[in-house]
């Protein structure tokens, strides 16, 4: 309560006048709160699992006769050796190659708009024919014009 001094204004007037101020204490509580809350959550939600990523090896291709090559396209069509196969037909050659001693390693090339499952089909096709050398063919990375070798 204050007190002012002027001429009609008596302690009456004074406790009627609104005040036209607002109150920031509750806005300062709930910012307050909220950076509380962000300075605990953030370390929890920035830790994660760690785990050694493989590195980028560029081999060259050691193309023997006797390899596989199965080429996927973006229509998920596959091709063993340029030949138009179906999902049974590619598990029956798969099976049959996986006794050939020593066996022959499957080289995968699918196309860079291929979805995932239709690679994966291919994969999984290898596993279950008992093939152990899979390997998929790539573009090397092109080096930038600026960059050392």
């Amino acid at each position: 309560m204050s007190i002012t001094a002027g001429i009609g204004l008596g302690p009456q007037d004074a406790e009627d006048e609104v005040v036209s101020t607002i109150n920031t204490t509750p806005l300062v509580d709930v910012m307050l709160v909220l950076l509380i809350i962000f300075l605990i959550t953030i370390p929890v939600v920035i830790q994660s699992t760690p785990v050694e990523l493989p590195k980028e090896i560029n081999q060259p291709t050691q193309t023997k006769p006797e390899n596989i090559n199965i080429v996927v396209n973006k229509d998920g069509d596959v091709l063993w050796n340029n030949e138009l196969v179906d999902e049974k037909k590619l598990l029956a050659r798969l099976k049959e190659t996986a006794v050939k001693q020593p066996q022959p390693e499957v080289h995968v090339r699918g196309d860079r708009n291929a979805r995932y499952e239709f690679v994966g089909k291919v994969v999984f096709a290898c596993q279950r024919a008992g093939i152990l050398k899979i390997g998929f063919i790539t573009e090397p990375p092109v080096r930038g014009a600026g960059a050392a070798g």
